[in-house]
């Protein structure tokens, strides 16, 4: 079980991005083709999120006073399976599968995979469900939170600021907006103006931190900064899509990231060259 009582230091967490980064990397190989460098963007987050602010207990996943961390992005599910992989929910013979025919681990993800919350996509519904999900849990007297991570790309959808604004009216709490800022939509980059996003979600009644998301400490204290809060809380993440490979970073900022079979082993030491 996640214990939050003893929060795990920047370093610690640091540590644990990188693990986290590593499994990607490996369930992508040889796949030719996927969303890899949204995962290796948002590994920083889910570490603080899984490792020192979320309740998580692998024995107890039907838990109905348990935290949930609802993923919007389904095709940043690499990253989910991941953390998944990390806390023993699934094997590694199971990750091994990612994206393969026949595998239940897609490249987006559904809830039927242990672990994970909701059938995803990129259509803005995941806050949607998120304040669903906290009205009733707060309805019923739990205690339980609910973290949803979004992309900057979901800021273009009208539902997204309707379940802002609905979360911000119910004072909701037990709810986090966790907003993957990397400037990358389906086809290639952000085709509309939507700064200032923390301006944006301060209006609609959130509390707000902006950080760097590929800055562990920068996380940490955001997270610290807003626990205590009323209402639902807000950290607007701008992270750099393929952090940690310098190769992928470089590669121009599509939705699909090719990468050759030959590329792989390269890549691989890369990661462990630039960590620390």
């Amino acid at each position: 079980m996640t214990d939050t009582t003893t929060r795990p230091s920047v370093s610690e967490l640091t540590e644990i991005a990188h693990r986290l980064r590593r499994r990607m990397m490996r369930m992508a190989a040889d796949k030719g083709e996927g969303y890899i460098a949204q995962g290796l963007g948002i590994a920083d987050m889910l570490a603080a999120v899984y490792w020192s602010e979320l309740q998580f207990d692998a024995e107890r996943l039907d838990d109905p006073d348990r935290d949930r961390f609802l993923l919007s992005t389904g095709h940043y599910s690499i990253a989910l399976y991941a953390v998944l992989a990390e806390l023993g929910v699934l094997t590694d013979e199971e990750t091994a599968t990612y994206a393969l025919n026949g595998s239940d681990l897609p490249m987006s993800a559904f809830d039927e995979t242990p672990g994970v919350e909701i059938t995803s996509g990129s259509l803005g519904h995941g806050l949607g469900q998120g304040v669903g999900m906290a009205l009733g849990l707060r309805l019923k007297g739990s205690p339980a939170t609910v973290y949803v991570e979004l992309s900057d790309g979901e800021l273009q959808e009208g539902s997204t600021w309707e379940s802002a604004m609905a979360a911000s009216s119910f004072a909701l709490d037990g709810l986090w907006a966790l907003v993957d800022c990397n400037g990358i939509q389906a086809d290639g980059p952000m085709v509309m103006d939507i700064e200032s996003v923390a301006v944006k979600w301060s209006a609609f009644g959130w509390s707000v931190e902006e950080v760097n998301g590929n800055d562990m400490a920068e996380i940490v204290a955001a997270f610290a900064a807003l626990r205590d809060k009323p209402g639902p809380k807000a950290i607007i993440l701008r992270t750099t899509p393929g952090w940690g490979v310098p190769t992928i970073v470089a590669r121009d900022r599509a939705h699909f990231v090719r990468v050759h079979e030959d590329e792989w082993t390269k890549l691989l030491a890369e990661l462990e060259e630039n960590h620390g």
